[in-house]
């Protein structure tokens, strides 16, 4: 497959999109460990480390729709970029639009389940 090629349900970005969810992923990672510290330093109470959550999710949205070379929002709404930044093309055949909504529907649930098991792990955490 390559990089520069839409295929239905496997690549709906370019290698620009890539690095853009790539750093998407870094200030959602970034995010993460401030919060992380912030709590930490207040000694947070177990429920108000749950919202570390959001950070969270920024960060694993980021990463698997980078590592995925699939953008969940361009899946959902039928459109692929593989040339400038903004150069949005659409999906015209409407099985390759159901496909595409398939996988971003499996990125989304992969970040969910990611932020979520990292979300567990912070609130066991002895603060």
């Amino acid at each position: 497959m390559s990089d520069s090629t839409y295929v239905a349900g496997t690549c709906n970005i370019g290698q620009k999109e890539i690095r853009r969810r790539q750093f998407v992923a870094v200030v959602g990672l970034f995010l993460s460990i401030s919060s992380l510290i912030g709590l930490i330093s207040v000694s947070a109470p177990t429920g108000a480390r749950v919202g570390i959550f959001l950070p969270l999710m920024v960060a694993s949205v980021g990463f698997v729709q980078s590592r995925s070379k699939f953008c969940l929002a361009y899946g959902f709404a039928g459109t692929f970029n593989f040339g400038k930044l903004g150069d949005i093309s659409r999906v015209s055949d409407p099985q390759d639009k159901a496909a595409d909504r398939a996988t971003a529907l499996k990125i989304l649930g992969k970040s969910f389940l990611l932020a979520f098991v990292a979300t567990l792990v912070v609130l066991v955490l002895p603060l």
